[in-house]
């Protein structure tokens, strides 16, 4: 008998296998960062090892459905994130590399892997399954590789982003087209049954998205709790996971849909400084858990076939992607960045067959040998990625044409994402506004962190760039860009959340100017001893104030040895 088991029986199996996992992931991170290799694959490779070990048997974890639950769960909370990230404004800024790259990508990579499931002899519907997963990439993967490798808004990455958010929406057909494609009674009754349930799901989120969630978000910001706030949030994904999933639809499909939703919202970047810093948690569970569905025994078997569909993935797609690129805008060179990116399949891939196997879709085997090689196409982007830099820079130079559009014409199209050298203004109380007012004079950028929606929303209003954000958060200080910005003035006298904010601004930006309130002397001396470069002291300001309007009374001037 397991010895967790024997000491009792009390611990639940799905907090043994979480904590085997998290704990094997710290000792995997570490040796990999050590020798400066791929997490990602660390992440896979772990998964494979703690579930073909005998470690799940030794502790008393032998259910497949717990090991299920946790992939499922790694899912939904990932594609939340994603879906908080989707923001339907960068179709408008990103036309070009939505439609007309990621649809060429899509349509094409669907067709080739019609082409090529038939080769390999599956049935035609088979056949459609494995081109849909083979047209979705890696959102998730490539985004994260494009930030460590310091280009989040280069080119490439845009690129990339608008051929994936092209992906993302016909993931959303595909999920819905998967039942019906699948199943034994499938015709053109249930494709058409299926289309009206998801057209209802659809039209249910866009109504919820404008009379419902927002007033409820409304409510729950003004009582300016954090944990009501977040605890809000995670329950109306949860809740509309649940209704995908009960609709015949996945829960992850859900959940993507409910951070869609937040994400249009102006609550979106409170949400993602409160859920970026679990990211990486959602990502490493995710990516161990898929590794945990991987059986050792069916990858030793057929190896030269898993290794065989890897290089495919990456090869052929690769070609797909790299016209798509191009077709998008990217001249030579910075096309095989975005190559490298988008060449594997994704997590969107691995729900669909997930969702596939419901509907025992194909054998064990094969379902094994795609869920391998989209796990290593997967862990291979960051590598590949890294050696597209040097290619793409080695075409470049070859070539007399330039890297094609221009940062700006691939931007976000926001006032957040172009602005440079600005001033991050923290509350935007009567101090905030006259600042505003005064540096809107002097031709000065501004981003605005304010909790106040109702303030957040007139600011939108009247066009000035706004985050529904916490001063206190560095992901909230790396969504207002402060490693770009001049200053970051705090314009409320709170100690503690400038001594926590200033820390997190300087290791972001070491240059930055920082200006802070303090109500009381030993406030401001602390503040300063802290480095903060210029202290308001608001009782030093107010004797100003009062001695200028006392003297101004008799009309006398203030002499130069006036004690103010």
């Amino acid at each position: 008998m397991p010895w967790l088991l024997a000491a009792g029986g009390a611990i639940p199996p799905f907090f043994i296998l979480l904590t085997v996992v998290l704990l094997a992931v710290v000792v995997v991170s570490l040796v990999l960062t050590r020798i400066k290799q791929s997490l990602l694959v660390g992440y896979f490779l772990c998964g494979i090892l703690i579930s073909n070990s005998g470690l799940l048997d030794w502790v008393g974890v032998e259910q497949v459905e717990v090991i299920d639950a946790l992939a499922e769960i790694g899912v939904v909370l990932l594609l939340f994130t994603l879906g908080i990230e989707f923001s339907l404004k960068e179709i408008k800024a990103l036309q070009r590399p939505v439609f007309v790259g990621g649809g060429s990508q899509v349509g094409l990579c669907i067709l080739l892997g019609i082409v090529g499931g038939m080769c390999l002899g599956l049935n035609i519907s088979q056949a459609v399954l494995l081109g849909f997963a083979l047209s979705l990439s890696s959102t998730a993967v490539s985004m994260k590789s494009f930030q460590e490798l310091g280009l989040p808004e280069s080119p490439q990455a845009r690129t990339a982003l608008g051929m994936a958010i092209y992906q993302d929406l016909a993931a959303i057909v595909f999920m819905v087209l998967l039942p019906p494609l699948l199943s034994e009674d499938g015709g053109s009754g249930a494709v058409f049954t299926a289309l009206i349930r998801g057209a209802l799901f659809t039209g249910a989120i866009i109504v919820l998205s404008r009379h419902g969630f927002p007033q409820m978000l409304d409510a729950v910001a003004r009582t300016r709790s954090r944990e009501l706030f977040t605890i809000t949030v995670i329950g109306l994904c949860a809740a509309v996971a649940l209704v995908s999933g009960l609709l015949g639809l996945s829960p992850a499909l859900g959940a993507f849909a409910a951070g869609v939703v937040v994400s249009e919202s102006i609550y979106s970047h409170r949400v993602l400084s409160d859920i970026l810093p679990f990211k990486d948690l959602f990502l490493t569970v995710f990516f161990v858990s898929v590794g945990l569905l991987i059986d050792l025994d069916v990858i030793v078997e057929y190896w030269p076939n898993i290794l065989l569909a890897t290089v495919s993935i990456i090869v052929l797609k690769g070609v797909v992607v790299a016209y798509a690129a191009k077709w998008s805008g990217l001249r030579k060179g910075s096309w095989l960045v975005t190559t490298a990116a988008l060449c594997s399949t994704g997590e969107f891939s691995i729900v669909l067959l997930a969702r596939a196997s419901e509907f025992n879709a194909w054998s064990s085997q094969w379902e094994q040998i795609f869920l391998a090689s989209t796990a290593f196409s997967m862990g291979l982007v960051p590598t590949l990625m890294k050696a597209s830099l040097g290619w793409a820079d080695k075409i470049r130079r070859s070539s007399k044409e330039f890297c094609g559009r221009s940062h700006e014409e691939l931007g976000m199209g926001g006032q957040i994402e172009g602005l440079q050298d600005h001033v991050v203004i923290c509350g935007y109380g009567p101090v905030g506004q006259n600042l505003h007012r005064n540096l809107l004079r002097a031709n000065v950028g501004v981003v605005v962190l304010e909790t106040n929606p109702e303030t957040v929303k007139r600011l939108h209003a009247e066009g000035v760039a706004a985050l529904f954000a916490d001063a206190s958060d560095k992901e909230s200080l790396e969504l207002a860009h402060i490693e770009r910005a001049r200053g970051i003035a705090f314009t409320f006298p709170d100690e503690q959340a400038v001594l926590k904010s200033m820390h997190s601004a300087v290791e972001l930006n070491p240059e930055v100017r920082i200006y802070a309130r303090a109500k009381f002397a030993g406030q401001a001396e602390r503040l300063q001893r802290a480095g903060v470069h210029f202290v308001l002291y608001d009782e030093e300001q107010s004797g100003k104030a009062m001695i200028t309007a006392v003297m101004m009374c008799y009309e006398a001037d203030l002499a130069p040895d006036w004690e103010v």
